[in-house]
Parts: C-alpha cells; sequence; structure tokens
C-alpha cells in the first residue's frame, strides 16, 4: 500500500524496449491518463546524450532508433543505421509550415477551434503536433525497427504552447484550446507508439513551466557525437564503469591466492630438515662421503 502514484505494477524481467520522453514546456501540469507525480530539483530540459551514445555504442552494428528532437529550435539529432528512416522528417520551421498545408497534414483532422491557419505562432504549435504525427507514421511503415532486439530512445522537446500562452496569455481561449489538443494528440501519440512496440515501451511526458538551463544547438548526424571533457574542480573520483568489479574479484583473489602460497611456501621452508628434505644438502653429502 504505497501512497506514491509513482509507481505501478509490472514484470521486472520484462523491460521497455523504446523510451519516449515528451517534455511540454510553458504548463506546470497536463492531464494526460498514467501514473504522475511532481519532479523536483531537476535541470531540465533533460540531457539524454550520454544514453544516446551508450546505445550506439553498444549496438552499432543493429538498429537502434535515437531520436532527439526540438522542433521549435530546427535541430535534430540521430546516430546509428535506423535513422535513415527518419531523415526526411520535417524539422525547420521552412519545412513544417509545407508540411502542414499538404494533403496529408494534420489540418485536414484536427478540430482548430480558436487556432487560426494564419498565425505564426499557431503553426508553430501545429508543426510540433504534426512532427509527432509524422514519428509514429514513418514508425508504422518501418515496423522491424520496433520489433528487432536494440533499444529505442525518443527525446521530444515541445515549446509550442508556451509561446500561444505568450501571444494570447494563459486565460485566453486559444490557449485552452491549445491545452485540450495537445492532450489529445499526446495521449493519440503515446497509444500509437505503446501499439508499435507491442506494448513494450514506456511513455513520458514531462510538463515543465520553463527550463533552466540554456539550450544547446545540435545537428544532424549519423556518427556518435563527441563527448566534451568537463574540468572538476572538486577533485572528485572518476565514476566507475560496469567492469570495475570483475577487476576488483579478480585482483582481490589474485592477491589472496598469493599471499597464501607467500605464507605456505615460507612454512615449510622454515620447518625443512635440510639433510632429507633438500637434494642439495642430499647429494653433497653423498660426494664428501664418497670422497
Amino acid at each position: 500500500d504505497l501512497p506514491w502514484p509513482g509507481l505501478g505494477v509490472g514484470d521486472l524481467f520484462h523491460r521497455p524496449q523504446a523510451t519516449v520522453l515528451v517534455t511540454v514546456k510553458g504548463v506546470d501540469k497536463l492531464p494526460v491518463k498514467g501514473f504522475s507525480y511532481p519532479i523536483e530539483n531537476v535541470a531540465v530540459p533533460f540531457s539524454l546524450d550520454s544514453v544516446a551514445n551508450a546505445i550506439h555504442t553498444l549496438f552499432s552494428e543493429e538498429t537502434p532508433v535515437v531520436l532527439q528532437l526540438a522542433p521549435s529550435e530546427e535541430r535534430v539529432y540521430m546516430v546509428g543505421k535506423a535513422n535513415a528512416v527518419f531523415e526526411d522528417l520535417s524539422v525547420t520551421l521552412r519545412q513544417l509550415r509545407s508540411r502542414l498545408f499538404q494533403d496529408s497534414s494534420i489540418l485536414s483532422s484536427l478540430p482548430l477551434n480558436s487556432l487560426s491557419r494564419n498565425n505564426e505562432v499557431d503553426l508553430l504549435f501545429l508543426s510540433e503536433l504534426q512532427v509527432l504525427h509524422d514519428i509514429a507514421s514513418l514508425l508504422s511503415r518501418h515496423k522491424h525497427l520496433a520489433k528487432d532486439h536494440s533499444p529505442d530512445l525518443y527525446s521530444l522537446e515541445l515549446s509550442g504552447l508556451e509561446e500561444i500562452g505568450k501571444r494570447y496569455g494563459e486565460d485566453s481561449q486559444q490557449y485552452k484550446d491549445a491545452s485540450q489538443i495537445l492532450v489529445d494528440s499526446l495521449q493519440k501519440f503515446a497509444d500509437e507508439m505503446f501499439n508499435l512496440y507491442g506494448g513494450n515501451a514506456v511513455v513520458e511526458v514531462v510538463a515543465v513551466k520553463e527550463f533552466n538551463s540554456p539550450l544547446s544547438r545540435k545537428t544532424r548526424s549519423i556518427l556518435q557525437a563527441s563527448q566534451s571533457k568537463n574540468e572538476n574542480p572538486y577533485n572528485l573520483a572518476y565514476p566507475y564503469n560496469y567492469d570495475y568489479s570483475v577487476i576488483f574479484n579478480i585482483v582481490l583473489w589474485m592477491m589472496i591466492g598469493l599471499a597464501l602460497a607467500v605464507i605456505v611456501i615460507s612454512y615449510n621452508l622454515w620447518n625443512m630438515d635440510p639433510g632429507y628434505d633438500s637434494i642439495i644438502y642430499r647429494m653433497t653429502n653423498q660426494k664428501i662421503r664418497m670422497d
């Protein structure tokens, strides 16, 4: 009977095959289905570069999907062989604007209500929803990426709702309609991703009022991103890797074995009878007797 609502019952040995993290900027809370809990004292936006590099290194010969995207910042970051599927994904503002006015865009099926197609702020918000739709659509056409044994990582940042709040005000009808459209779109996107992975995926939505750390621009790349070495002014120990326990046990038991061997050899040498136990003294005595 745990009162904290952040845990759910699941199989410990059935780990998720994909993680989808959607960060929504400009709102404190979104009424989406699932478990929800507050996050405190955490720097946002979240940096998943180390996770992306680890996946690319461990599964470089397979097809892991590693997609980090911030449409409003016009940046996309992909690694691995699976990026060929998403290389035609619209990410720049010009690409997204032309994508919205195509026949297969979400404008043909999405109720805009008080939002307008002629306003740049509204189009920015709708373009982010178009990106969510395109990601699920591309993955549905390449289902083999969701069926392989390599883990997949999606990290998406949405800031269109914040721009609508700045433009119209958080008490405006446009902001309320945009919030409802965003909740419905996120729920649909989560259901599609969950079904594409056969229920073996975790979809996380983080609502944050504002970012407290600066964004870093990235470019489209198929190569592994190089990590910058940060100076350590506090003289802290280096972080242990996965091989530390193995190396520690090898060195420990080898030292114990060598110490025991030295003790046993020293004890036997101390209690040795030179006349009977040593072949050197035995040969010397025989040679003396013969002379």
